[in-house]
C-alpha cells in the first residue's frame, strides 16, 4: 500500500510532506516513509501474522501517522482504477458511489478490489472522514466518439477503457511549464512500470491509448497502484523537518539480468508499435515523452524505444539520456524526446482539496 501525505497551507497551497510503503503483504511485510530531504521516518519489518492483509497494512499505516506523528487528517483521497462511463471526474464518496464502484469490479476485477479495500476500511474506523475518489478512466472519456477505446452508454461490453489517466493528467499539466511550443501539440507519452501503457494527447487531452502492457510480470496479489491513499492535513499539525522523497526505483536493467532475458527488447518492440498506431491516432507527432519508474529511470530501455521511433523523426542524444536530462534528444531530430515525472499523488491531493473546498476540479 503506498501512501503520501499533504498539508494544505495557506491560501490552499499543497506541500508534500510524507511519502510512504508498505508492501510484501503475504510474505515479509515492511514499512518505509521517508521525508521530503530524503530523511528516513520509518524503515520497519512486521511479522506476516500481524499485517497479513490490506485492512491490517492501513491499521499499521493510521497507527503510525496519528498515535506516533500526532497527524490526524483531513481527508482521504485515492485512486481508483475503473470509474465507469458516469465518473467524468473525482467524486465524494458515499454509499451510492461505492455500490457503483463495485459494479465496475467486472471491468478491472485484478485492480478494483484492492482500490475499493482502503476506501471500505476508512469507512469503517473513520466514517465521517470526507474520502474522494480520483478515476484513472476519466481522464480518457473525452476521447473522440470514433475511437473504439470510447464508452457509450448501453456498450460496455464492447468498451476498452483507458488505464493510468492520472499519470496522464499529471504530464499533460507539467507539459506548458516545461515544453510549451509542443503542449498543444500531439504529443505520445509512454508512462512505463511493472504495469505500463500509452496516451496519445492533442492539445493536454487523450486522443487514444493502448491496453496495459506488463514487461515484468504481471502484478501479484499484495501490490496496489501507487497513489492508492494520499492524505490531507492542515500544515499546523506537521511536525518540522518531515516531507517527501521516498523513492525505490533503482535502474531496471542494472544487473543485466533483463537485457540478457530480452525483457528489455520485447518492451521496445511493443512500445514501438503502440508508437505506430498512435501517432497514425494523432495523424503525426510532434514530442514523445517518457514517465513512470521505468521511463524516468532507465537510460537503457528509453535508449532501445528511441531506436525505434527514428522513421518518426527521433534522434537520441546519448550524453543526455545517460545523464537522465529533462530533454533527451538531439537537436537535429524532427520531435523532441523529454523525460518527466508524473506525479499522480499530486493529481489526487489536488482534486480531494478542490472537493474539500467545494471548488471545480479540472480534468
Amino acid at each position: 500500500m503506498n501512501f503520501q501525505l499533504f498539508a494544505v497551507q495557506g491560501e490552499g497551497r499543497l506541500e508534500r510532506q510524507i511519502k510512504g510503503r508498505l508492501d510484501g503483504l503475504g510474505s515479509f511485510p515492511r514499512l518505509k516513509a521517508s521525508g521530503a530531504n530524503g530523511d528516513p521516518l520509518a524503515h520497519r519489518a512486521y511479522r506476516n501474522d500481524d499485517v497479513g492483509d490490506v485492512p491490517a497494512a492501513f491499521a499499521v499505516v493510521d497507527t503510525w501517522l496519528r498515535d506516533e506523528l500526532g497527524i490526524r487528517p483531513l481527508a482521504v483521497g485515492h485512486r481508483v482504477v475503473q470509474g465507469g462511463p458516469d465518473y467524468v471526474r473525482p467524486v465524494m464518496i458515499d454509499d451510492a458511489v461505492m455500490a457503483n464502484l463495485e459494479r465496475m469490479i467486472a471491468f478491472a476485477p485484478q485492480r478494483q478490489p484492492h482500490n475499493l479495500v482502503p476506501i471500505r476500511t476508512i469507512l469503517a474506523n473513520y466514517p465521517a472522514l470526507p474520502q474522494v475518489a480520483c478515476f484513472d478512466t476519466a481522464f480518457h472519456l473525452a476521447r473522440p466518439a470514433v475511437s473504439e477505446g470510447t464508452h457509450r452508454p448501453g456498450g460496455e461490453s464492447n468498451a476498452r477503457w483507458g488505464f493510468h489517466g492520472l499519470s496522464y493528467e499529471s504530464i499533460a499539466r507539467t507539459l506548458p511549464l516545461v515544453a510549451p511550443e509542443v503542449a498543444k501539440g500531439r504529443v505520445i507519452i509512454a508512462r512505463l512500470d511493472n504495469s505500463s501503457s500509452m496516451c496519445a494527447l492533442r492539445d493536454g487531452r487523450s486522443v487514444e491509448s493502448t491496453s496495459a502492457f506488463y514487461a515484468f510480470g504481471a502484478q501479484t496479489s499484495d501490490e496496489i497502484d501507487p497513489g492508492t491513499a494520499v492524505f490531507l492535513t492542515s500544515g499546523s499539525e506537521i511536525r518540522s523537518g518531515l516531507s517527501d522523497a521516498y523513492a525505490d526505483a533503482p535502474e531496471p536493467d542494472a544487473s543485466g539480468a533483463l537485457l540478457a532475458n530480452g525483457i528489455v527488447e520485447r518492451l521496445a518492440y511493443r512500445a514501438g508499435l503502440n508508437a505506430g498506431l498512435l501517432a497514425a491516432a494523432l495523424e503525426g507527432l510532434d514530442a514523445f515523452v517518457f514517465t513512470g519508474a521505468i521511463g524516468e529511470s532507465s537510460a537503457t530501455i528509453r535508449a532501445c524505444i528511441a531506436e525505434r521511433l527514428g522513421w518518426l523523426g527521433a534522434v537520441l542524444d546519448e550524453n543526455a539520456n545517460a545523464q537522465h536530462a529533462r530533454l533527451i534528444s538531439r537537436g537535429d531530430g524532427r520531435i523532441p524526446i523529454y523525460v518527466l515525472p508524473s506525479d499522480d499523488e499530486l493529481a489526487i491531493a489536488r482534486h480531494t482539496l478542490a472537493l474539500l473546498l467545494n471548488r471545480p476540479s479540472s480534468q
